[in-house]
């Protein structure tokens, strides 16, 4: 029920009613503070990671095992026939231990040979196996069968590792208990090779890979569910992508969670579903094409930078802050029912980096009525001096990486001078720079 001192706000398709000023009741919004699981491990994760060995059992099951040495093998005796000596358990763990701890070693982009150098390697890759066989398994690795894959692929782009993932990604759910709050979002796993469902992403620091979307953790980043995004349906782009894939990973999810996502997945529509079907809370930046947007709430000529300006539904809160001059950042929440100032340091831990500034910003900031954005709180403080530019005006390769990467930078190293990609830098503050290469420390 709306107040009657209330202004109200029709949305842009005229079906839903806005009001400047909170519901007396919102309608089935879910309590915080709730949860009957603790967040961390289940019981069944706790009780079987007795050690590291058992740990990884825990992802990496006996029946996945089974999936990749039967068809593996099958691909080793289609080559070699009666030559091929059989991979077994303790050579498929062997062989995932090595890519293991290349990763460890931070071994991307270095070639398999100078690992199992005797001089410049490392002696536990030649103590596991040798150089030839590690070769042998890469090059015959396989998770399905490949003679029935085209049938299946014709159906299924995901054929070729199809029961493979669904049997690891069943797993995740079981082993963990979210927080109150989980993430919603994709990621983008770097891969250049062969792939009829390979996405280029030029905003992504790898541009080039396999999409995923995830469901995780706010506060221990745990992956909960996972979808590979396999591209575009045959019959057509698929309408409403966004909330599907939100609904689709959040089935399982106990009642009373938040959940926290970009403008690409927030809808009203969704947000409504979330709550009445779920029992579950939905945080969300939202684009300001959606119909179901007021347009008072998209004006920006008449209000003044760092306002914010609220309306309301008795499901929904919805937030238009002035960033900065005629750009506006709207959020929709069926979790915050009124304008209230919150703790910034809460939205903060929900979602890192820009997403989470964002959303500091949006909920730690006063309506439009004149306060002060101080109120905020204490801001980070201004550096005391600017940090040095290493910047060259000639923008050349990375000296660091391998020339085959051919990653171009302007930046150079302030005490070498050699051309520095971002991978291949660290950022330090003046004075640790200073103590690090002026007086001769370590960093």
């Amino acid at each position: 029920m709306l107040r009657a001192d209330g202004e109200i706000y029709l949305s842009k398709n005229g079906k839903i009613a806005w009001s400047s000023v909170p519901c007396r009741a919102r309608q089935g919004s879910p309590p915080r503070g709730r949860h009957e699981a603790v967040a961390g491990p289940t019981a069944q994760a706790a009780a079987g990671a007795c050690d590291i060995a058992s740990a990884f059992s825990l992802f990496i099951t006996p029946r996945v095992e089974a999936i990749v040495l039967e068809a593996t093998n099958r691909e080793g005796s289609r080559r070699h026939g009666d030559a091929w000596r059989g991979m077994d358990a303790v050579d498929l763990r062997a062989y995932a231990g090595q890519l293991i701890l290349a990763g460890v070693y931070r071994s991307r982009g270095e070639a398999a040979a100078s690992l199992w150098d005797a001089e410049s390697g490392r002696p536990i890759f030649r103590a596991t196996m040798t150089l030839k066989v590690f070769y042998a398994y890469s090059s015959l690795l396989r998770f399905n069968d490949r003679e029935t894959r085209p049938a299946r692929r014709a159906v299924d782009k995901l054929a070729a590792v199809r029961e493979l993932w669904d049997e690891w990604s069943a797993r995740l759910p079981s082993l963990y208990n979210p927080g109150p709050d989980v993430t919603v979002d994709e990621q983008l796993v770097p891969f250049r090779g062969r792939c009829p469902f390979r996405q280029y992403m030029p905003s992504k620091p790898a541009r080039y890979g396999i999409k995923a979307w995830v469901c995780c953790d706010a506060r221990s980043s745990y992956a909960w569910k996972m979808q590979v995004y396999t591209g575009k349906p045959r019959d057509g782009p698929e309408r409403n992508l966004g909330a599907r894939v939100v609904f689709d990973l959040t089935e399982g999810l106990p009642r009373d969670h938040t959940v926290t996502c970009d403008n690409f997945f927030t809808s009203y529509e969704l947000a409504q579903r979330l709550l009445a079907d779920r029992g579950l809370a939905l945080v969300g930046t939202v684009h300001k094409n959606k119909p179901e947007l007021p347009p008072a709430l998209l004006a920006t000529k008449t209000r003044r930078v760092l306002s914010s300006a609220f309306a309301f539904t008795p499901i929904a809160t919805l937030v238009s802050y002035l960033a900065r001059r005629n750009r506006n950042v709207l959020l929709l929440s069926t979790l915050h029912a009124d304008a209230r100032l919150s703790d910034p340091a809460t939205h903060g831990s929900v979602r890192g980096g820009r997403e989470g500034a964002r959303e500091e910003a949006l909920c730690g900031t006063p309506p439009d009525d004149g306060l002060d954005p101080d109120a905020l709180g204490p801001r980070a403080p201004a550096p005391e001096a600017p940090a040095p530019d290493n910047r060259a005006s000639k923008r050349k390769r990375c000296q660091m990486c391998p020339s085959k990467k051919d990653r171009k930078t302007h930046t150079v190293c302030g005490r070498c001078n050699k051309y520095i990609c971002k991978d291949c830098s660290r950022a330090y503050c003046t004075a640790c720079a200073n103590w690090g290469f002026v007086r001769g420390g370590t960093i």
